[in-house]
């Protein structure tokens, strides 16, 4: 990888690129010369903070390294996604650069930019059934869902306490692929405490399709766990830990509990370290989140197209891990790290990922 590359890349997270969440679907081209070629970037929505900064980023690293760029928002509709590629094929782009809102829907669009030789890079998430995904930039997914479940387990003691402690779980969107992987992750280290009975999911609800949170919204997971408190905890039980995967969901559940009368929060997990969460975070109401540098995975994409357009073959790290369902695609993966109170500060701060006066 090109370390110079990624040592420049330093953006923070600031109130200017949370005010871009306002803007429900857009289009930002422009930027380079063009000397290196062109690439389209496809970005699922911009009512997520990551996804602000992973446009950003991307946006940014290309046209310093010379490419004209096509930046495309699709407010999490996946036929809007599919439209907006259709037209950088049209536009003859060499690269195109995906994060796909629905991994099963892209099979046909993508055989169109594979009749015209363009390179596919999905981005963070796999796309499933196609032929014509070239390589997958992304975070050790699995890993995340270990980090959840490892800070569960650690918080509450599980090693030496008895309990029964109650958790529910919550997983993120079936449409993409990625969610999987956090759940079995987290599952992983879970599961033998259920099967012991020091853990308890008093709802029931263990599997995927019943744990999902459609869009990976906030407000649905609130919702759900309205539901889940006045169906299950009506008795005077209380919740011990919330398997969350993602920063939004775990302030929806963080919402709940507080409507139903929860001062002191149960341990809830998270993924992305948005900087509300963080804030959560340093004020004692979530309790972790799993950090992924995207200014990481922004120059390790960058990485790849140049290779590629060099006419190299790109660095890879994983070629066995990730089928979807018509090939294995060669990837390479970035380690997510776990941040709480503990160790914001040295690991969002001062690394420059998000500006001090942002968390005040």
């Amino acid at each position: 990888m090109n370390v110079n590359r990624r040592q420049l890349m330093t953006g923070t997270i600031g109130a200017a690129a949370v005010a871009m969440v306002a803007s429900a679907c857009a289009s930002e081209d422009g930027g380079g010369e063009g000397g290196g070629g062109k690439v389209g970037i496809a970005m699922p929505t911009k009512t997520s903070e990551r996804w602000i900064l992973d446009g950003d980023n991307l946006k940014k690293a290309f046209e310093e390294e010379g490419y004209e760029v096509s930046l495309q928002y699709a407010n999490d509709v996946a036929a809007d996604q599919v439209s907006q590629i259709e037209t950088m094929v049209g536009q003859n782009v060499d690269v195109l650069v995906i994060a796909a809102i629905d991994n099963k829907s892209l099979s046909g669009v993508l055989a169109q930019a594979k009749g015209q030789d363009i390179t596919v890079i999905a981005y963070d998430r796999l796309i499933l059934d196609t032929p014509d995904v070239d390589y997958y930039a992304s975070f050790d997914n699995t890993q995340v869902g270990t980090l959840q479940g490892t800070y569960i387990v650690e918080a509450l003691d599980l090693a030496n306490q008895a309990g029964p402690f109650n958790i529910e779980l919550f997983a993120g969107a079936l449409t993409d692929n990625n969610t999987k992987y956090f759940f079995d992750g987290a599952w992983a280290v879970l599961e033998p405490f259920v099967t012991e009975g020091k853990l308890v999911v008093k709802s029931g609800q263990t599997t995927l399709e019943q744990i999902a949170t459609e869009n990976w919204d906030g407000a649905v997971a609130q919702e759900r766990m309205d539901n889940i408190l006045s169906n299950f905890y009506n008795d005077g039980s209380v919740v011990d830990a919330v398997l969350a995967p993602y920063d939004g969901i775990s302030r929806g559940i963080i919402a709940s509990l507080q409507g139903n009368g929860y001062t002191t929060m149960p341990v809830i997990t998270g993924q992305d370290a948005e900087v509300e969460s963080v804030k959560y975070i340093i004020d004692g109401l979530q309790s972790m989140t799993v950090y992924k540098d995207t200014r990481e995975l922004a120059a390790t994409t960058v990485d790849m197209v140049v290779a590629v357009l060099d006419g190299n073959e790109p660095e890879i790290n994983d070629d066995s891990t990730y089928d979807n369902g018509n090939k294995v695609v060669p990837a390479y993966l970035l380690e997510p790290v776990s941040v709480d109170v503990n160790n914001y500060q040295e690991v969002v701060v001062d690394s420059g990922y998000i500006a001090e006066e942002d968390l005040a």
